[in-house]
């Protein structure tokens, strides 16, 4: 999808709730899956056609937004580690005035609005304000992003389960204790921060040394790397990577080819940088910074370890 100009589309401070409309506005929470836009669904690609305006983060396809909604403003609402520029309860108080204006709002997000995208809490701000709302599911980093490194999160014989956890704050005692002994696939968003606490608490659970363990970073990116070891070396090989990352802990890591060849062999033909892949969900733009490179348009290698399988009795 070619790129296009965003210029002059900019509201960042969401004027257009002043735009009075003589129609029923409504909110539309939109998945934008790992960033590319081809991997938008079908119903994704239909609300952006009708929004009039679109809040967005800056993990998804950002850098189509003007195709893809080509009679909307945009209001960049993207959060970094530490740092919202717009808190939360604003964004979701804008997104009910331009509503009650008359207009579509879309709010767009990285991954699926339900998995760790605060979607739960829009919804409600809607529902409270008599807002009609709907949403349409993304597809998540937490499987996307270990299967374009060629990991399964399940796989017959060897993980029949597998838990999704947000890497942002570490967890507590009790709950690296229910992680090591539950078993199956644990994958972890965006937990690069956190991963020397993350794997000292689940080896004082319990959880074996030598667990496989892959840092899938970027995905779906052109930039994607994997660094796979175990669980009790990630730290030391994992000490350049960054968010956005997806972390898989378990024996499908050493599943197919998912610890033998290059990432990039996994992913569709035609892969682009469509956005700031990862997820979690996650690339596009600036290569490594996690920053969507919009340039003028006015929006403000695989180092995987052949490791055993140990497959379930």
């Amino acid at each position: 999808m070619a790129q296009t100009d965003l210029h002059g589309r900019i509201d960042p401070e969401g004027r257009h709730t002043m735009m009075k409309r003589n129609r029923t506005g409504r909110i539309t929470l939109v998945g934008g899956g790992p960033g590319p836009a081809d991997l938008l669904t079908v119903r994704a690609v239909k609300a952006l056609a009708t929004a009039d305006v679109v809040y967005f983060d800056r993990l998804g396809p950002t850098r189509d937004l003007a195709e893809l909604a080509p009679h909307a403003t945009f209001v960049d609402v993207g959060k970094t580690p530490g740092h919202h520029k717009v808190p939360q309860e604003e964004i979701q108080a804008r997104m009910v005035d331009g509503a009650r204006a008359g207009l579509h709002v879309v709010r767009l997000k990285g991954g699926d609005p339900f998995v760790f995208g605060r979607g739960g809490e829009e919804v409600a701000a809607a529902v409270a304000a008599g807002i009609p709302v709907s949403v349409v599911p993304g597809v998540s980093s937490a499987v996307a992003v270990p299967g374009a490194a060629g990991i399964p999160v399940t796989h017959r014989n060897v993980s029949h389960l597998f838990t999704v956890v947000s890497g942002h704050a570490p967890l507590e005692p009790h709950e690296y204790r229910h992680l090591a002994g539950l078993g199956g696939t644990i994958v972890v968003l965006m937990g690069i921060g956190t991963l020397p606490s993350l794997v000292a608490g689940l080896r004082l659970a319990g959880l074996s040394g030598g667990t496989p363990v892959a840092v899938v970073e970027r995905g779906f990116s052109h930039t994607q790397r994997t660094t796979a070891a175990t669980l009790g070396s990630i730290v030391t090989a994992a000490t350049a990577c960054r968010n956005p990352a997806v972390i898989v802990i378990g024996d499908v890591v050493s599943v197919a080819g998912g610890a033998h060849q290059a990432a990039a062999d996994f992913l569709p033909a035609g892969t682009s940088d469509g956005g700031t892949s990862g997820g979690g969900t996650s690339g596009g733009g600036t290569p490594g910074t996690g920053t969507p490179d919009f340039g003028a348009r006015g929006i403000g290698t695989s180092e995987a370890a052949a490791l055993p399988v140990r497959r379930r009795a």
